[in-house]
């Protein structure tokens, strides 16, 4: 089971985002506040978990938790401002958003810039080492992926109710069939450098 917190005196706020690797669509992360002792045996990274299981993990958090919050950059704001920098403004973006303000913030990964005066841990792999983190996580994910669900009706072809928007053969092969899309991330490498594309 994962753990509850990271330190015994602070109120934490865990943070993770879903959809940096992808080809199209906005970047999400969400903050999540559980309370101080909270257990739960089958929450864990949203990687790991069915669709299934993160939607009904979803409900749970968000009735469980003190404060949670869930934000997005666009793909604009990734191709101006680059992936990891977008990410951190989404997780600035969710922080913004909580009713309760965290005295300590949980990140997964190992990159973060300062959020406001409150400090902050950088952990690889937190979301399979503290239930805030993975809590965040599957907001994040399950948020994001009903977007490209939706988004897949806007644009067919490019599968991404199943893909959404992560760079698979499939959609590989529907971009330099159909070409990208507007919402397709022009600072990514959307097809194998052998591969003309036109954008």
């Amino acid at each position: 089971m994962l753990l509850a917190s990271f330190s015994r005196q602070f109120t934490e706020a865990g943070c993770d985002e879903a959809g940096r690797g992808c080809l199209a669509g906005p970047v999400f992360a969400a903050a999540v506040i559980l309370p101080r002792n909270y257990r739960h045996k089958k929450l864990n990274d949203s990687k790991q978990l069915t669709r299934e299981a993160r939607l009904a993990l979803r409900g749970e958090i968000q009735r469980d938790a003190i404060a949670w919050a869930v934000a997005e950059a666009t793909h604009e704001e990734i191709d101006q401002i680059n992936i990891l920098n977008a990410s951190i403004l989404a997780m600035h973006r969710a922080l913004d958003q909580l009713r309760q303000p965290p005295e300590l913030i949980l990140v997964d990964g190992n990159r973060f810039k300062k959020y406001r005066k409150i400090p902050h841990q950088c952990i690889v792999q937190g979301d399979a080492k503290y239930l805030s983190i993975a809590a965040a996580s599957v907001l994040a994910k399950t948020y994001r992926d009903e977007l490209m669900e939706a988004l897949a009706l806007q644009y067919p072809g490019y599968f991404w109710e199943t893909n959404k928007g992560y760079p698979t053969a499939r959609h590989r092969d529907a971009i330099q069939a159909l070409g990208p899309t507007p919402l397709h991330r022009k600072s990514f490498q959307l097809l194998p450098k052998q591969l003309d594309l036109f954008l």
